[in-house]
């Protein structure tokens, strides 16, 4: 019994310890300057644009600009979730300071009715909480700007830090806004994966509040299953099971000849090689069969840029492209682009059909 005791205490306090942030160098350097370039010129341009009002710059921005520009993938740190956030909380807080005499009971229920308002709305911003107090405890400066409060300094503030993130976040390579996009039809490995109607209901199940995008959820469970096919079936690679006596044609070869090569041998495609076997692209049976005049040169009709890989790739690399981009098969080169060989559709299925009879029961 005590020691069921100890162990439940020790896990609990185990949950106070912090835990480590998972960003590189680089993001944290693009954090970093991000902040200080974006709250720099936001005071900078309020500063001069609303010289006469008193303040032209709230102290919010700063917990503003750590998660527009530390963590700008987080759904609290979209250009809705400040302006709309920041907004709705300062027309709250004006209002119960105007309307409530006690100043410690008109905060409380400003920041509570500003958090009620987000949810809905669909822009909560933990930093809007403290627009919020500010509205109600700002001190003279604040109150006699009344309403115009919520224009400048806050709803002037939360645009420009928006647009400032918009620009910094792009210049630093990163996806911002980060919203989901429409959802596309599930592609054949979503069917037979975790789907996004999966993370719904899980979410919904779940029951709180999870602070990251459902797309950068789904895109985590994706390299997840990615790592996990490559822990089962790292140890095969293309070299393992492509086809390697390949029949190429020359890019001035006739259409006529090519169409002949391909019905020989019952290809729907044939790569295109120099005379040293360089890849230099591939002509398909759909290709020929369209083609007018049969002297027409293959290298004027054939793909430039087939799908490629390398004869140590992995056998995971070529699921998502085989399954969901309707790549049919895979040229394989060497380092200095000659054709070794290919892999086919039926030669993925064979080799992980193989791999499934091989793996020892339980």
């Amino acid at each position: 019994m005590m020691e069921d005791v100890r162990r439940q205490l020790g896990d609990w306090l185990r949950r106070f310890w912090p835990q480590a942030i998972v960003a590189g160098g680089r993001d944290r350097l693009a954090g970093s300057l991000g902040a200080a370039l974006g709250l720099i010129a936001t005071e900078w341009l309020c500063r001069h644009a609303l010289g006469a009002a008193n303040p032209w710059f709230i102290a919010p921005m700063g917990a503003s600009a750590v998660l527009l520009f530390a963590v700008p993938a987080s759904p609290l740190a979209q250009p809705w979730s400040i302006v709309g956030g920041n907004l709705c909380a300062a027309l709250v807080g004006v209002s119960c300071a105007r309307l409530i005499g006690d100043p410690g009971l008109a905060a409380g229920v400003a920041v509570a009715a500003a958090i009620a308002l987000m949810f809905p709305l669909r822009c909560l911003h933990p930093p809007s909480g403290a627009v919020a107090l500010t509205a109600v405890l700002g001190g003279p400066a604040v109150a006699r700007l009344g309403y115009g409060f919520v224009w400048h300094p806050v709803l002037i503030n939360s645009l420009l830090l928006a647009a400032l993130a918009l620009l910094i976040n792009r210049l630093a390579g990163r996806r911002y806004p980060h919203s989901a996009p429409a959802t596309p039809a599930p592609t054949p490995s979503e069917r037979v994966g975790v789907s996004r109607a999966d993370l719904h209901a899980a979410l919904a199940e779940r029951g709180e509040l999870v602070d990251v995008s459902e797309d950068d959820l789904e895109e985590i469970l994706q390299l997840a299953e990615e790592r996990l096919h490559q822990r089962r079936f790292g140890a095969l690679r293309c070299a393992d099971f492509m086809v390697r006596e390949v029949l190429s044609v020359h890019a001035d070869a006739s259409c006529a000849e090519a169409l002949a090569l391909l019905r020989s041998h019952r290809f729907d495609a044939l790569p295109v090689a120099s005379t040293d076997g360089r890849l230099l692209g591939e002509i398909g049976l759909r290709q020929l069969m369209a083609v007018a005049d049969a002297s027409t040169r293959v290298g004027q009709l054939m793909d430039r840029q087939p799908h490629t890989s390398r004869p140590d790739d992995s056998i995971e690399r070529l699921i998502h492209p085989f399954a969901d981009r309707g790549v049919a098969h895979s040229m394989v080169l060497d380092d200095d682009g000659r054709l070794l060989g290919l892999v086919a559709q039926g030669d993925l299925i064979a080799a992980l059909f193989r791999e499934q009879l091989e793996r020892p029961a339980g």
